[in-house]
């Protein structure tokens, strides 16, 4: 490096002129990056985790609901199970939903989300029924 590029640079440091470098980082940072189809994110993780906790959550909010759980455990505790795992999994995939940077496809996640939303508040209300069916019948 040659001292008329230090000095530039040392100037440009001193007075903050970074001339047209910052207008160009500032719209790299706006635009979303292109994830591919199979590239697993965090979003995507997290959306996973969240959907198959409420998968979990509606097969034993269903068990409690059909009173088959006397092999898994009394009705109140299964379906006590089923709320939270329900509970957890709307959780998550709210948060990942606000989290979410773009659309579908951009690796954010939000469909995952939003399908862990749903899922945890059918594993809920089975989990609830289960719930009001144990108390009444026990």
């Amino acid at each position: 490096m040659s001292v008329r590029h230090l000095l530039a640079a040392a100037e440009a440091a001193m007075f903050g002129d970074f001339g047209p470098a910052t207008p160009s980082a500032a719209h790299a940072l706006v635009q979303p990056v292109a994830v591919s189809s199979y590239t697993l994110t965090a979003g995507r993780l997290w959306s996973l985790v969240a959907a198959l906790l409420g998968l979990v959550g509606v097969v034993i909010g269903g068990l409690a609901l059909a009173r088959s759980a006397g092999r898994i455990g009394t009705g109140k505790r299964v379906a006590i199970v089923a709320l939270a795992a329900g509970l957890a999994a709307v959780v998550i995939g709210g948060l990942v939903v606000a989290g979410a940077d773009g659309g579908p496809g951009t690796g954010g996640g939000i469909v995952g989300g939003f399908v862990a939303v749903v899922v945890g508040l059918i594993a809920m209300a089975l989990g609830g029924l289960g719930l009001a069916r144990a108390r009444r019948a026990g």
